[in-house]
């Protein structure tokens, strides 16, 4: 079974290291990391490189996709070889699944189109432009039909060992989870956004806006929801047009 994870600069850690610490334990598993070529890929610390294994020509049908999130995911869901890639591995993968900001870049590629899907609480209002109906307050939303994402970061685990269950059966992934000592007990109780205090939720706003506030990564969402909604403007003058 091979697994192919995503990688693309600036990449968030946890996003990709949490599922790939469970599926890899997986029976068979061949577990690649994946971009346009092998070589390193800074994640968005810019302190953190990790080697892409395989390129996307190299990857042509796995059997599970995972693309992980990022505060330059905006930047990459205008990245036509790698939307085009999702759009035909997914034709043939039994998974695709997101973690994060990735199901942006899943939506962008129109794989997600008229289904419920989440992404971490700053993104999942980004959903509705691509026609996607966004869901805040599940941390693992299986669309149907081998699709499925997953809230932010740390829900890469939980998304981990839900796709364990559902490949390796509930003991196999019991056990992993086991391995792992996956046992949450957090010291706080902030962890979502209906749980946070208001000056939590502000706190973690400006932290995040250092990141997305970066002339680059405005000009890539302002870009990407730019072009969406040409698109989508577009479609509704030639459905008009057709009748």
């Amino acid at each position: 079974m091979q697994v192919a994870i995503v990688l693309y600069p600036g990449f968030t850690a946890l996003d990709f290291i949490g599922p790939y610490e469970v599926l890899r334990w997986l029976p068979d598993a061949d577990v690649r990391f994946v971009w346009h070529q092998p070589g390193p890929v800074a994640a968005d610390s810019a302190v953190l490189v990790v080697g892409a294994t395989h390129s996307f020509s190299e990857t042509p049908s796995p059997d599970v996709v995972l693309v992980p999130g990022g505060f330059t995911t905006f930047e990459h869901a205008r990245d036509e070889v790698l939307l085009d890639w999702l759009r035909r591995v997914r034709t043939t993968a039994t998974w695709t699944a997101s973690v994060c900001s990735g199901s942006v870049i899943l939506a962008a590629a129109g794989l997600l189109e008229g289904k419920r899907a989440t992404s971490h609480w700053a993104a999942v209002p980004t959903l509705r432009a691509f026609g996607v109906t966004p869901v805040g307050d599940e941390r693992i939303v299986h669309a149907g039909d081998g699709l499925v994402t997953c809230a932010g970061v740390s829900a890469g685990i939980d998304l981990g060992l839900w796709l364990a269950g559902r490949i390796g059966g509930d003991e196999r992934a019991k056990a992993i989870q086991l391995s792992m000592e996956y046992d949450p007990q957090p010291p706080f109780d902030s962890g979502h956004m209906s749980k946070a205090s208001a000056r939590t939720k502000a706190t973690a706003t400006a932290m995040m806006g250092q990141d997305l506030m970066k002339p680059t990564q405005l000009k890539a969402t302002t870009l990407l929801l730019w072009e969406q909604a040409i698109r989508a403007a577009r479609a509704r003058v030639k459905a008009v047009t057709a009748r």
